[in-house]
C-alpha cells in the first residue's frame, strides 16, 4: 500500500476544529491510501491559535491579515507602529514554506450574520470585517502561484450570500483567473457528520481544472442524531473528572423554576398558560424533596410499580394515580368538544356545526401570535427533549438566548434542602420538571460534544477559563466531523487524478458540476 500526504493549511483557522477534522481524513484508490498533514493555520486571536496547537497538533501562526486601511476601519485608528501587512511570503512560512494541496478558509463571519442588525452590517467596521475574505483568497493565491494548491474551500453562514454577495463575485473571479473551477452552495454540517445539530452553512468549492480533470463530489448524507445519544456517553456533569467546561452555571432560583415549567421542545412563550397572580403561581407548588409531602398528587407510571397500599390510598394522600395509555369507551368519547387534529378529516359539516356538537375545533400549529417584541418568537429558554436535536451551535449559546437547555432524564445527585430559595438567589439547583426530567442549561463541554469536537469520556480544556470565551470558539469553529467527511472526499478525488483517472461514478451530486463539464469537452474521448 502507497501511502500519499495531502497537505491542507488552514486561513482563519480558529481553534482548529476544521483543521483536526482533516487530520482524520480517509481516502483510498486502489493501492493507494491518503494520509492528510496539516501544514498550519494563521488566525489574529491568541486563544483561537493556542487552541489550535492543542486541537491540529501543529503550530499555528498568530497573523493580522487586515490591510492598513481596513485595520483603520475596523479600530478606527490607525495601527501601531510595529504593526505591518501581511504579505503572500509571511502565508508561505506558516505553512512552513510548502505547498498545500487544499486550503480551507473559515473568515470572521460576524458581519454576514443574522445576529448582526442591519444598520451594524453595513458600517464601515463591519464591511473592513467584511473584506478580509477577499484579501485573505488574494494573500493565498499569491503565496503559491507557481504551485497552486488542488482545492479552495471557504465556509461561511449563509447569509453571505445576500449581505456578501458582491464579495464573493470578487472571490469567485479571482479563483477563476488562477484557472479554478467554481461553485457557491449550502450545506447542513450535521448530515455530513451525523451531527446532533442542524448546522446549515455557506461553502464555496474551487477545484484547480488543470491539476485535478475528475469531478469533486458532495459527501454522502446521513441522519442527524439525537442529543441524548451524544451526552449518554458523557459524564454527568460536575464530576471532577471532565474537568472545568463540564459544570453547570449558577442560574436565579427563579429561571430554574421558569426551566421547570417549559415543555421540551419549547420555550418561554408556553409559560403563558400558567396562572400567575402578584407573581405567585397559582397552578402548580414546588415543594422540597423531604418536606414531608412528597407523592401527593402522583402519579405513576403504566410499566413500574405502585407505592406501598395504605388504609388511605387516596390521590390526595400519596401516588395514588397511574397514567393509564389505554384507550377509553365510555360515553363521553361520543364527539362532545372533540378536537380535530391539523392533518386528518374532520366529520360532516352539519347545520349546529358549533364546538359543542362534534368535532368542530381544530388543533391549528400556526400560532399566528405577531407581538410588537421583536423578540417573541426567538426561541429564549428553549428546552430540548433528549432524544432531539439542537439547532446551529453560536458562539453566544446560552440558556436565556435560545434552545440552549436540556431536558436531562438521568438522576441527578444533589444535597437535599428543606427550605426553598429567595427567587433572586444564585445556585445550582434540581427540579423534577412535570415530564419527569430535569430541565438545565447545556455545560460548556456538551456544546463542544455536540459540535464533534469531543466524543464519550475525552477531557477536553481550552485555553483560560472563561466560559463566555470558550462557547464563543466552540461556536466559531467548524465541526470536526464535518470537515473530516469533505477532507475524505476530496482526499479521494486527489488519489483518482494522481492514478490517471479522469472520471468516476457516484451516488452523490457533483461540486463544480457546470465548469466541470466545460472543461471534459477537451478530453480525448473514451474508447
Amino acid at each position: 500500500m502507497d501511502i500519499i500526504n495531502i497537505n491542507h493549511f488552514h486561513l482563519f483557522c480558529g481553534s482548529g476544529g476544521g483543521a483536526k477534522g482533516f487530520n482524520q481524513g480517509e481516502a483510498r484508490v486502489g493501492q493507494m491510501s491518503a494520509r492528510f498533514v496539516c501544514l498550519g493555520g494563521v488566525d489574529v486571536e491568541e486563544a483561537a491559535i493556542k487552541d489550535f496547537n492543542q486541537l491540529a497538533g501543529v503550530k499555528g501562526t498568530m497573523m493580522d491579515l487586515f490591510s492598513r486601511d481596513q485595520y483603520t476601519r475596523f479600530h478606527g485608528q490607525e495601527p501601531p507602529c510595529d504593526w505591518r501587512e501581511a504579505t503572500p511570503a509571511d502565508i508561505r512560512q506558516a505553512a512552513g514554506n510548502k505547498s498545500p494541496h487544499i486550503v480551507f478558509t473559515s473568515a470572521p463571519c460576524k458581519g454576514f450574520s443574522g445576529l448582526l442588525a442591519s444598520s451594524k452590517a453595513n458600517s464601515d467596521k463591519y464591511v473592513a470585517l467584511n473584506e478580509l475574505t477577499v484579501r485573505g483568497f488574494w494573500l493565498t493565491l499569491e503565496a503559491w502561484q507557481d504551485n497552486p494548491p488542488e482545492f479552495f474551500i471557504m465556509e461561511n453562514v449563509p447569509r453571505i450570500q445576500s449581505r456578501g454577495a458582491y464579495l464573493l463575485d470578487q472571490i469567485q473571479s479571482l479563483l477563476e483567473n488562477y484557472g479554478y473551477a467554481v461553485v457557491r452552495t449550502t450545506h447542513d454540517c450535521g448530515e455530513l457528520s451525523g451531527l446532533a445539530q442542524s448546522r446549515k452553512r455557506f461553502l464555496m468549492v474551487a477545484r484547480h481544472i488543470e491539476k485535478v480533470p475528475p469531478y469533486l463530489h458532495e459527501p454522502q448524507k446521513k441522519p442527524l442524531s439525537s442529543v441524548g445519544r451524544v451526552l449518554d456517553r458523557m459524564l454527568l456533569p460536575g464530576d471532577p473528572v471532565a474537568g472545568p467546561m463540564h459544570t453547570i452555571p449558577n442560574l436565579q432560583w427563579k429561571t430554574w423554576v421558569r426551566l421547570a415549567f417549559i415543555e421540551a421542545g419549547k420555550d418561554w412563550r408556553c409559560l403563558e398558560h400558567f396562572k400567575v397572580s402578584d407573581g405567585v403561581l397559582n397552578d402548580y407548588i414546588i415543594l422540597p424533596e423531604n418536606y414531608g409531602y412528597s407523592g401527593i398528587l402522583g402519579v405513576s407510571k403504566w410499566d413500574e410499580h405502585a407505592a406501598a397500599i395504605s388504609a388511605r390510598s387516596f390521590p390526595g394522600t400519596g401516588k395514588y394515580s397511574v397514567a393509564d395509555p389505554r384507550p377509553t369507551t365510555t360515553r363521553w368519547a361520543g364527539g362532545k368538544y372533540k378536537i380535530t387534529k391539523f392533518d386528518q378529516s374532520a366529520n360532516t359539516v352539519i347545520a349546529a356545526s358549533t364546538t359543542g356538537e362534534g368535532a368542530f375545533a381544530v388543533a391549528d400549529p400556526r400560532s399566528g401570535l405577531q407581538r410588537g417584541n421583536g423578540n417573541y418568537n426567538s426561541k429564549h429558554y428553549g428546552v430540548v427533549p433528549w432524544d432531539a436535536t439542537v439547532g446551529a451551535i453560536t458562539a453566544r449559546a446560552k440558556h436565556d438566548n435560545g434552545a440552549w437547555s436540556l431536558a436531562d432524564p438521568r438522576p441527578a445527585s444533589m444535597p437535599i434542602t428543606s427550605q426553598l430559595p429567595n427567587e433572586k438567589e444564585q445556585l445550582l439547583a434540581v427540579i423534577q420538571s412535570l415530564d419527569g426530567t430535569w430541565h438545565r442549561p447545556f455545560t460548556t463541554l456538551e456544546l463542544a460534544a455536540l459540535q464533534g469536537l469531543v466524543d464519550g469520556e475525552e477531557y477536553l480544556e481550552l485555553d483560560g477559563c472563561s466560559h463566555t470565551s470558550w462557547r464563543e470558539r466552540i461556536g466559531n469553529l467548524v465541526p470536526p466531523p464535518a470537515a473530516q467527511a469533505i477532507a475524505s472526499m476530496m482526499g479521494e478525488t486527489l488519489l483518482l487524478a494522481w492514478s490517471g483517472e479522469t472520471f468516476v461514478l457516484s451516488a452523490t451530486p457533483i461540486w463544480c458540476r457546470d465548469l466541470a463539464i466545460a472543461t471534459s469537452i477537451d478530453l480525448p474521448p473514451r474508447l
